[in-house]
């Protein structure tokens, strides 16, 4: 069984963490030795940056042993930085997983928690400069949807975090397997307003 778990807190970006959640559970829909889950730091309800309200599946306390984890970015980030007990639960967790992965500004947290720290990561572009005076990361990266450094991935902000699941799809299984995920998800981005001039 592949264990993946997306962690919470006040002020998470709702489509950071939700993206990936879509693209995970749909994988998980194709194959049964998938599970996704949702973690906070105490459990129970979370309140996003945007006002949705997710309920957790564990708290730090009863989490089970990740073979991927998701950490997403938003405003709760600039908090989270400096909270001692989620950066040390991301560096007990990191080292048995597989992939380590953030969207938007949750390379923050990776890099201060350790294990984006001294890695090329990118960010929400409106973020770059505040992840690169940070100082903990080896390069910040820009103009670029999601960036992998040996077992960490990292992606732009809010909808790019669906692009890099979907790659981690393929990488974990095989192209073809993430290529039916995204046809099931209905996800052939086409943007209104890219062809005004």
């Amino acid at each position: 069984m592949t264990t993946i778990g997306i962690l919470f807190f006040e002020g998470t970006e709702e489509l950071d963490a939700v993206g990936p959640w879509e693209v995970f559970t749909m994988a998980s829909k194709q194959r049964d030795d998938i599970k996704v889950v949702s973690i906070s730091e105490r459990g129970g309800m979370v309140r996003c940056n945007k006002g949705m309200r997710i309920e957790m599946d564990h708290s730090f306390a009863d989490a089970p042993k990740l073979d991927v984890l998701l950490v997403p970015g938003g405003q709760g980030t600039r908090t989270e930085v400096d909270n001692p007990e989620l950066l040390a639960w991301i560096a007990a967790v990191a080292p048995d997983c597989q992939w380590v992965t953030s969207v938007c500004t949750g390379s923050l947290l990776l890099a201060e928690a350790g294990p984006a720290a001294g890695k090329r990561v990118t960010t929400h572009w409106g973020a770059i400069d505040m992840v690169r005076e940070r100082g903990k990361a080896g390069e910040v990266l820009e103009n670029i949807r999601y960036v992998r450094d040996g077992n960490v991935v990292s992606s732009a902000g809010v909808s790019a975090g669906i692009d890099m699941a979907l790659w981690l799809m393929g990488e974990m299984y095989s192209p073809a397997f993430a290529r039916g995920v995204q046809r099931n998800m209905e996800y052939d981005p086409a943007p209104p307003y890219a062809g005004d001039v």
